[in-house]
């Protein structure tokens, strides 16, 4: 299979609460329609109780990790909305599983579905169901969801990828409330 790849850097727009103490000299800050300051961040890899495999999570402060895309259909090399597609870092870690997204079992501890790695790029079926997103147009920017179309037959939950704080970070998980992106591309 020819393998066109899209590198894109992931820009992601943080809402938080307001900081307390904040110089009066200093330019007026953007803020979201709920009024919440909007910060910068992105997406990275960590270790959520084990080493191995890593999960994704949202970081505040820095525009994150490289990621590429390769769609489902890459005779053109274009990245479109709605289209299934492999997500992977591209970024080299210590551990023996790929970087490629790939929906994580079900955490009956969190009610949760969330986002690891150790996926595999390519072969679109039920084998492969797991590893396959979409991005969708959101607002004035991007979501990212879980709800292939690489299987006909296969029962899997459709929902908007978001994030799910616990003692671990910010973890990607499938939620209700979606987590806004913006895409940067990367200049070699």
């Amino acid at each position: 299979m020819k393998m066109t790849l899209v590198a894109l850097v992931l820009v992601v727009a943080l809402s938080t609460k307001a900081l307390v103490g904040e110089a009066v000299a200093a330019p007026e800050q953007i803020v979201d329609t709920s009024g919440k300051k909007v910060r910068a961040g992105g997406l990275a890899l960590s270790t959520t109780g084990q080493d191995c495999p890593l999960d994704v999570v949202a970081v505040d402060g820095y525009q994150g990790l490289q990621l590429s895309f390769l769609p489902v259909n890459d005779k053109k090399g274009v990245i479109r909305v709605s289209t299934d597609l492999n997500i992977f870092f591209s970024t080299y870690t210590t551990c023996p599983q790929s970087t490629v997204w790939k929906l994580k079992d079900y955490d009956y501890s969190t009610s949760q579905w969330f986002l690891t790695t150790g996926g595999s790029l390519g072969n679109p079926g039920s084998q492969t169901i797991s590893n396959w997103f979409k991005i969708e147009k959101y607002e004035d920017a991007y979501k990212m969801v879980y709800c292939p179309s690489v299987c006909n037959y296969c029962n899997y939950p459709c929902s908007d990828i978001g994030i799910y704080q616990d003692q671990y970070g910010k973890r990607l998980a499938l939620t209700s409330e979606p987590y806004k992106v913006q895409f940067q591309k990367v200049q070699y």
